[in-house]
């Protein structure tokens, strides 16, 4: 079994947000199992899962019902509920350093200045845990506070753009699942959604 978790904030007036591209992945995934999630039993408080199967593997989806900032919370609660090691997690999270319509993915490393990902470092003590990192940064990223941006709306032109990323992050989980790290690092490091007319993607 695996544990995948899509970063983001709960509640209405986030959902749109570039912090909470993470949670975007994890509804891709969760519509095409065509399962819902729910919250309930010990982990109602921490966070909403749903339970399926990706390409043959056990897969429990997860989104945080913590805000970003306490996202380590919930994430340890499911690694107690199921008894996964931190280094077994696979997390997807916004990127603000990253370009709109660019996915990184790489095992370990630090908090790159994203509060959930620092998070889940401290109380889990540990960053050996994969990322599928998205990027949010537009054009019109300057010397706005990280903290405003993350939590401001894409212009309708951008979010074209990232609704066609957070389909191939959706398959970029796949990979990682069916293939490994390294596969799905040397599939999408490299590549980029070239517009939003087109999901094609392209080297650069």
């Amino acid at each position: 079994m695996a544990i995948v978790v899509g970063l983001g904030n709960p509640g209405e007036k986030y959902r749109g947000t570039r912090h909470n591209v993470g949670f975007w992945v994890l509804d891709r995934l969760a519509e095409r199992s065509r399962v819902a999630f729910r919250a309930e039993g010990e982990l109602r408080k921490y966070a909403w899962f749903a339970q399926t199967r990706l390409s043959g593997t056990g897969v429990v989806l997860a989104k945080p019902r913590t805000y970003m900032n306490r996202s380590g919370r919930a994430v340890s609660a499911l690694c107690r509920t199921y008894s996964f090691e931190p280094e077994e997690l696979l997390i997807v999270h916004d990127d603000a350093d990253l370009e709109i319509g660019r996915l990184r993915i790489r095992k370990g490393g630090g908090a790159g200045g994203h509060n959930g990902v620092r998070s889940l470092i401290e109380v889990l003590g540990n960053s050996d845990f994969t990322r599928i990192r998205v990027g949010v940064r537009g054009p019109e990223r300057d010397d706005e506070e990280l903290a405003d941006y993350v939590l401001s709306d894409f212009s309708k032109e951008d979010r074209a753009v990232v609704e066609q990323v957070c389909d191939v992050a959706a398959d970029a989980v796949v990979t990682v699942l069916e293939e490994g790290v390294t596969a799905a690092m040397n599939r999408y490091n490299g590549m980029r959604i070239a517009g939003s007319n087109s999901a094609e993607l392209s080297e650069g």
